[in-house]
């Protein structure tokens, strides 16, 4: 078992990272999950501009195709060397528990793979395929602590030779802190507001910092259930502000589709309400969240949902092949689901 903890991590890239083949990073926190990804990816050797040494499969990839992972990982690349196999969006998949067990079991040679999870909670199935496995590491990603958000602000602002006052400090954690990478973007963003000063005032925090501890994926997801528009719209403008990648909201929505394609199955097998099904398989939720997925499980059908969750693959196919158009493609699928919400409620 090598499970890395949030202050492990530095020492861990720095000293040890190579040592290891699997890696799964996990938790609440998207931007570090996505962060803490980059990071090792580049610590593995791969040409990570190189399409035959870099394989990105979304969670949904392997849904069509469950033997991937396996077949991949067992081939010799087109001209050799170092082969990095990383896969968004996963959260329990049995396929994919089954395939890191598989892979686990016996060393890899040559090719390394990076899963990036969602908040996988105690006892979840990928979880504990990788807290068990002594070939896999395993990083859980949290919300900073004060701790953790001061040494970000003091890294990014040592970068362009600032100071910053108490007062400035105070201020500044107080507006970040929910994402990583949105956090991180905001200190840039102030650094460059003070670019040429020698302290950052709190009055400069005030001027130019936004509200970046509330941005939320599950926001978003949550006003497109519901058929909010503006909410959903609102949310939008604040991930697109905070330069989080709008890709992580459309892998969202598309696991709680799939979340409720599973729920709907069980109602209608067997003839249960949805406040029930509710108890059983969606207990790991937030409890803020669960009257807006039993109001779902009320409005959508199964067919409906069949085809909602067919229609999101085929968006995130369409962002990895047009990749230049791959806002434009998330934002129009995610804002025609929030419409069909809405008419449906």
């Amino acid at each position: 078992m090598a499970e890395i903890k949030s202050h492990e991590f530095e020492g861990f890239l720095q000293r040890s990272a190579t040592i290891y083949r699997l890696f799964v990073i996990y938790g609440p926190d998207r931007g570090l999950v996505s962060e803490r990804a980059s990071q090792i990816a580049a610590k593995t050797g791969v040409a990570l501009d190189d399409p035959f040494s870099l394989i990105k499969l979304d969670i949904g990839d392997l849904q069509k195709d469950p033997g991937r992972l396996i077949d991949e990982a067992g081939s010799i690349g087109l001209f050799g060397g170092q082969k990095l196999i990383w896969i968004r969006g996963a959260a329990n998949e049995k396929y994919l528990v089954d395939s890191l067990q598989q892979l686990s079991e016996k060393p890899l040679e040559g090719t390394s793979v990076i899963i990036e999870a969602g908040d996988l909670k105690k006892g979840a199935l990928l979880r504990k395929i990788a807290e068990t496995a002594r070939s896999v590491a395993t990083i859980p990603c949290y919300a900073d602590d004060a701790r953790a958000l001061n040494a970000l602000i003091d890294n990014e602002l040592a970068a362009e030779g600032l100071r910053v006052t108490t007062a400035a400090r105070q201020a500044l954690v107080e507006l970040i802190g929910g994402d990583r990478i949105a956090s991180r973007n905001e200190v840039r963003k102030l650094a460059l507001y003070c670019r040429g000063m020698e302290t950052v005032e709190e009055h400069h925090v005030n001027e130019i910092i936004g509200d970046a501890s509330a941005v939320s994926v599950d926001d978003a997801v949550d006003a497109i259930l519901s058929g909010n528009t503006s909410t959903f719209l609102h949310a939008m403008q604040k991930i697109t502000a905070s330069k989080t990648a709008i890709f992580l909201v459309i892998h969202a929505c598309l696991k709680q589709f799939q979340l409720l394609d599973t729920m709907r199955a069980e109602m209608d097998e067997k003839r249960l309400p949805p406040g029930q099904v509710m108890q059983t398989l969606g207990r790991h939720l937030h409890f803020r969240r669960k009257p807006i997925i039993e109001q779902a499980l009320r409005t959508w059908s199964a067919d409906a949902i069949a085809r909602e969750t067919g229609r999101l693959q085929a968006a995130i196919l369409q962002t990895r092949k047009r990749q230049s158009l791959e806002d434009s493609i998330a934002l129009q699928t995610l804002l025609s689901t929030t419409l069909q919400s809405g008419r449906r409620a």
